[in-house]
């Protein structure tokens, strides 16, 4: 979902508009804002029972400031899982059982992927980096997309050109299938 945090201007007619009176609502479509962000930046933002804009904007600072987490990534923890993959451990085996689940496989990944960890690359993980095969079984592979059809058969002067269509039920102990054909 996209989004993007209030500016010091619409704090400044946040600011006007309540202590003239206005809701949250009217405020909200005067800005272009949904109502509950409004809300939250009055409620959140009060000083001495009041909202002040330029205080409500150093606090949003101070929290953007504080809001990054920090990194997981040590020496230590480098060496150990490099160490464990040229032993041919996966990602996934060093995180579950040596790491505890602490550190996600995802993130030794990613520290593979931008390089973080020193003399190791995808040629280093057990499958060399390669990926498996999409599974294919399951899924029907014949027939012809509607949007090549011929002409001839949009025009509907000729009999015999079907088209079918079937819909599998995943509610209760017996699976149903519905199937149609129409003549086009």
């Amino acid at each position: 979902m996209s989004y993007h945090h209030l500016t010091i201007s619409e704090r400044i007619r946040i600011e006007v508009l309540s202590i003239l009176g206005y809701s949250t609502r009217f405020i909200a479509k005067f800005l272009h804002r949904h109502h509950s962000t409004i809300a939250r930046e009055l409620s959140r933002n009060k000083f001495e029972n009041e909202y002040v804009s330029t205080s409500a904007h150093n606090k949003y600072l101070e929290r953007r400031k504080n809001s990054s987490h920090s990194s997981k990534y040590n020496e230590f923890l480098s060496n150990l899982i490099s160490e464990k993959l040229h032993k041919n451990w996966s990602p996934e085996q060093i995180s579950n059982a040596l790491l505890n689940g602490k550190l996600s496989f995802k993130t030794i990944y990613n520290w593979i992927y931008i390089g973080k960890l020193k003399g190791i690359s995808l040629k280093n993980l057990r499958h060399k980096g390669k990926r498996r095969k999409k599974e294919t079984r399951g899924k029907f592979l014949i027939g012809n997309s509607i949007t090549t059809r011929p002409k001839d058969v949009k025009s509907r002067k000729t009999f015999g050109h079907w088209e079918l269509d079937t819909i599998v039920s995943s509610r209760g102990k017996a699976k149903a299938c519905l199937a149609t054909f129409v003549e086009r």
